[in-house]
């Protein structure tokens, strides 16, 4: 901060607490004060400010009750000051980062330079009325409930609603009397032409209501509707499933505009509003949750429909659907109950499809469903439409704590908290006759990338068809129909003007959003409505595909191209695919819905997946049609077969996200759930035995067929040289053998950063050699073991030198956890005492003199070194007469870097140092070569971390072993801790796993002191990490906030962690990717609806 705000803060302290405001009230003591109380600053958006310092303050009363910070609020930004002890800061801008994210991604928190006693959150002005409305009542709480002192000043000028906020903002609260208020804003408009939200507000309004409100104000035709934010779900959790009080009125209110806007009344006699209700999440849950399309319907406005409409069986078949669906998704029903009848309907009247059955056949439908509704709940089905809007509301906020969306929240890693909206809209109908339709189309082909426009579409449905696979649908166009061989007309031929408009729509939206997007249409009577466009679902080698051909079209930049791409799509990347010399028999053929090949046992049920995954077996997923309640099956299967669908299906949309293959729509197929069986022609296939499906060509095998490793380049290739160019840190390998060395190096690493010796070891008669050396008991068996290993440790490591062919490799000395090596059975013992040549009750004895109680803080890492220094001799030998086997052979010198593991202490390094530049100086003699080495050491304890500057004067180089330092910093067992921290998770005690994404605030904030400590010391030291937290994404961030200089991760997260390295160097720089434009144009079409 600058010296103009300090001194302003200062001004608007002192007046505040000389009673220079209008009714002055004083604020909250300061009580217990420790020696560490000080100030961090946060910087947050308008949003983050309405949603923290609103609604009567329950957010900060919230945060008050798990800290106890003081906090004021300053700058024409918006400052949100928290005075208190390091910890109250601490645990109070965590809180406030947590909400703040929910609402706008992440936000900075900053160290006031002028005052060392300051935190502040920073807020832009636009939030200054929301702030300071509502009596303060969010400051106040927070002064009231964390025994904090909260301050808003430094706002000059007359905004918002036309007051002077230097007045109105004195420690929080508003004063004036005469002052408009702000109330709580719980529902935004749509339509017409304008909309209150905007694209950006998507952690608001979630994300479909946030493009409607996007699409209307660029003037696509959206049927105007509202939206009820996802702080109304969060309100509606927090209070025992009760909505806000000022909820009602402004449900109402909206009502009324959208009745304005398509000059129809809801509920009316003559001239009925009917109108869908859909949720939406922030992140895209594809079916996890409940919709309610044709409310409003009843046995009056039915009929004003069927007149209205001229069409009684449009009336009827849109009333059947509406109370078979408002049943199932809000009363409760199960959905069978209503099939039967449907069932039962078709059968009578002699047809195969729901729209080949009669008015009258409808008509019956529906009294037969109220008859069902009635049976099982003992109560008639709700006619009043305003009832039928609170319940499906209801319903759709309900339906986020669903075991379906539980299951997808826990697999994507959706948090709980971020809640989601409910979008309430005109409905148009795709099922009014021949000239209307429904689809789903992308902008760009979601499943290889290609710049062509790609879909489906029923003519005479609804969305609901489209997507369930009940029906088979149409191509958009009339190449994607002669492709798949479809005999069904496309849209392009069977309506010609409206396929042309939506080629201008699919143009105009990638060229606003900067992405493909996945788009639902509908078309009554022969005009085009949109009701949702999204950020498309892709596999990973289409995202990077879309990525280059965009950036190269000038659609986006390079820097935004790299920042679209999430790091780990690139995993999908490496799916195998099937062998081109393979004999495959294949029975039949489907869509290509997701690629990739996948072999496995077939299954028939989604729990049956789960049973076999868990046992250990690969198994293919075969359904008729998937449903969200498959979600498990689908995740724990290898592939996923289906006989219904297209490729826009649950499955197929679903496969993709997971990057699972699969094949749709497999016609052919008969599936029989009774027998767990499938035929084809001849073929039976039963459950249990092995099936092979290629997602990328549709085929399905009978058997299992060998695959081949995917072939990187094109467009991977492209994104990797682009991530290349701009990240500052390098990306080495953990690697061990040979054929991890060099797939690390084919995947683009920058060296070795982690050689785990012991590693070397587990197998065959390695095991026993390391077994002979640990279970000796003097100096001679102990060399005689060792004398074993130096011959394969030298051998390995060559290899590894050669390989990496000039690049760092990093060889850690022995580190194992003695427990891990013992032998415990009898026949492991005796192998150990023959190969040894000593008695087996020496064996025995002296493994149970090896026993440890806590073996993974016992005799291990450097310690084992220091009692055994000839262990410590063997392994420099190894690498050192590597080095120079190498060194003599090959034009690039080797790079050795020996690392000590394990130290706590200046001392157990040094004494180590002298065994291994003793051991170089003599191989440099016996060898008559020089070569190059580094001594260094792996920071993997808290009391490492804190005396990294003293470490320094004998290290070269660091090296962060993050699994380690995770354990000791917190305490726990890596390999016991998972029996208790999805608790955690799932109370909000961590946010993530810490041994999946490096924690920032303990564990990082160790690494950051010995970085700066290590620094001091020695400038220009080389520092990694080399725990698997170096091919997380998340954690690859922290370490290059930290300043370290490279990541180091298993050979396959070498692809991802260089792309996460390229983003959080370009985020560090300030690059985003851009936003899209909120500006609104003139509507392309000015009125709603045909009638």
């Amino acid at each position: 901060m600058g010296e103009d705000r300090s001194r302003s803060r200062d001004k608007e302290r002192s007046r505040s607490r000389d009673g220079g405001r209008k009714d002055s009230r004083s604020p909250s003591p300061k009580k217990n004060r420790s020696e560490d109380y000080g100030v961090d600053t946060m910087k947050i958006t308008d949003d983050d400010a309405a949603f923290i310092l609103g609604k009567g303050g329950r957010t900060k009363e919230k945060i008050s009750k798990v800290s106890g910070a003081e906090i004021e609020l300053f700058e024409r930004d918006l400052i949100l000051e928290i005075r208190g002890s390091k910890m109250v800061r601490r645990r109070a801008k965590k809180y406030c980062k947590g909400v703040m994210d929910q609402r706008t991604g992440p936000v900075s928190v900053t160290q006031d330079d002028d005052d060392d006693d300051l935190t502040m959150i920073s807020v832009p002005q636009e939030a200054v009325g929301f702030v300071t409305g509502r009596a303060g009542n969010f400051l106040r709480t927070i002064e009231e409930e964390w025994n904090t002192l909260m301050f808003f000043c430094e706002v000059d000028g007359s905004r918002g609603r036309g007051k002077d906020y230097e007045k109105l903002a004195i420690f929080g609260t508003v004063r004036d009397s005469d002052c408009a208020l702000a109330m709580a804003k719980w529902v935004y408009d749509f339509g017409d032409g304008k909309a209150d939200g905007r694209a950006e507000m998507k952690n608001l309004l979630g994300g479909k209501g946030a493009n409607l409100a996007e699409m209307a104000s660029i003037g696509l035709p959206v049927p105007p509707g509202f939206t009820l934010t996802t702080e109304v779900c969060t309100h509606f959790y927090q209070n025992d499933c009760q909505y806000p009080k000022e909820l009602e009125q402004q449900v109402e209110k909206a009502l009324n505009l959208v009745e304005t806007r398509t000059g129809r009344k809801f509920g009316d006699s003559i001239n009925p509003l009917l109108v869908s209700v859909r949720s939406g999440a922030r992140a895209s849950m594809p079916g996890m949750m409940d919709t309610v399309l044709n409310l409003g319907l009843n046995d009056i406005t039915v009929e004003a429909l069927a007149k209205k409409s001229g069409d009684r069986r449009f009336a009827f078949d849109s009333y059947r659907r509406f109370v078979q669906m408002y049943s199932d998704v809000v009363l409760g029903i199960e959905i069978n109950h209503f099939e039967k009848h449907l069932e039962r309907a078709k059968e009578k009247r002699g047809v195969k499809q729901d729209c080949e059955l009669l008015p009258e056949d409808l008509e019956k439908l529906v009294k037969s469903y109220k008859a069902v509704v009635q049976l099982e709940l003992g109560e008639e089905f709700p006619e009043d439409p305003k009832a039928q809007l609170w319940g499906a509301v209801g319903a759709v906020f309900n339906s986020w704590m669903n075991q379906r969306a539980k299951t997808y929240r826990a697999l994507h890693d959706i948090p709980e908290w971020w809640g989601t909206a409910v979008n309430v809209q005109a409905m148009v109908f795709g099922n009014m006759g021949n000239d209307c339709a429904t689809g789903v189309a992308f902008t760009r082909d979601p499943s290889t990338g290609k710049n062509e426009f790609y879909g489906e579409f029923l003519v005479n449905a609804q969305g609901e068809d489209v997507v369930a696979g009940i029906r088979t649908p149409q191509e958009l166009t009339i190449r994607a129909r002669q492709s798949h061989g479809s005999d069904l007309p496309s849209l392009e031929e069977v309506m010609p003007n409206i396929f042309r408009e939506l080629l201008s729509v699919r143009s105009q939206l990638e060229t606003h959003y900067k992405d493909m997007q996945d788009i639902e249409f509908t078309i009554q009577q022969g005009k085009l409505y949109m009701l949702q466009t999204r950020n498309g679902k892709r596999t990973a080698p289409a995202a990077l595909q879309i990525a280059v051909d965009m950036a190269k079209e000038g659609l986006i930049t390079k820097s935004q191209a790299l920042l679209s791409l999430k790091p780990d799509l690139i995993d999908q990347l490496l799916h195998p695919t099937l062998d081109p010399k393979a004999k495959k028999e294949i029975i039949a053929k489907g869509l290509p819905a997701s690629p990739g090949a996948a072999g496995g046992k077939v299954v028939f049920s989604a729990d049956e997946a789960v049973r076999r995954c868990k046992d250990g077996e690969k198994v293919i997923l075969v359904r008729i049609e998937t449903s969200p309640d498959d979600i498990h099956g689908l995740h724990a299967a290898e592939g996923v077969l289906t006989t219904r669908g297209g490729m826009t299906s649950h499955a197929a949309v679903v496969a993709r996200g997971m990057g699972r293959p699969c094949v749709a729509g497999a016609g052919s197929i008969t599936v029989d759930y009774a027998a767990a069986k499938l035929s084809v022609g001849s073929v039976t296939v039963t459950e249990g035995q092995i099936l092979t499906i290629d997602g990328s060509t549709g085929e399905v095998m009978v058997g299992e067929v060998p695959t081949v490793p995917p072939q990187l380049s094109g467009s991977f290739g492209t994104i990797m040289q682009w991530a290349d160019e701009v990240r500052d840190m390098k990306v080495r390998a953990n690697a061990e053998t040979p054929a991890d060395a060099r797939q690390a190096k084919e995947f683009g690493a920058e060296g070795i950063g982690l050689v785990r010796t012991e590693h070397m070891f587990f197998e065959g008669q390695r095991i026993v050699a390391m077994r002979q050396m640990i279970l000796a008991t003097d100096e001679a068996d102990r060399r005689q073991a060792l004398d074993k290993l130096l011959v394969m440790q030298r051998e390995d490591i060559t290899e590894l030198f050669r390989i990496m062919d000039g690049n760092p490799v990093t060889v850690r000395l022995l580190d194992p956890p003695l427990h891990e090596f013992i032998p415990h059975t009898e026949a492991e013992m005796a192998l150990v005492a023959k190969a040894a040549g000593v008695p087996l009750d020496r064996v025995r004895r002296r493994a149970a003199e090896l026993q440890e109680a806590n073996p993974m803080l016992g005799h291990r890492g450097c310690r084992l070194a220091i009692t055994y220094p000839e262990i410590c001799e063997m392994q420099a030998r190894a690498i050192f007469e590597a080095a120079a086997e190498v060194g003599r052979s090959s034009k690039k010198l080797p790079v050795a870097e020996v690392m000590v593991p394990l130290v706590a202490t200046v001392e157990e390094l040094k004494l180590l140092k002298g065994v291994i530049e003793k051991t170089a100086d003599a191989v440099k003699k016996e060898q008559g070569i020089t070569f190059t080495y580094k001594i260094g050491t792996m920071i993997e304890l808290p009391r490492a971390a804190l005396q990294a500057g003293r470490l320094a004067e004998m290290a070269e180089f660091f090296s962060f072993g993050t699994n380690d330092l995770t354990q000791t910093t917190y305490g726990l067992s890596r390999d016991d801790a998972g029996s208790f921290l999805p608790e955690y998770k799932a109370k909000g005690i961590v946010e993530h796993d810490p041994f999946v994404s490096l924690d920032p605030e303990g564990v990082g904030e160790l690494i950051t002191m010995a970085v700066q400590r290590g620094r001091s010391t020695r400038p220009e030291m080389k520092m990694g990490i080399c725990g698997e937290h170096g091919g997380d994404p998340a954690s690859i961030e922290v370490c290059e906030k930290i300043g370290l200089d490279y990541v180091s991760c298993s050979p396959f997260r070498v692809p991802v962690a260089r792309l996460a390295a390229a983003q959080s160097a370009l985020k560090t720089k300030g690059e985003q990717t851009k936003q899209s434009s909120t500006k609104a144009t003139k509507p392309r079409v000015q009125n709603f609806g045909p009638w």
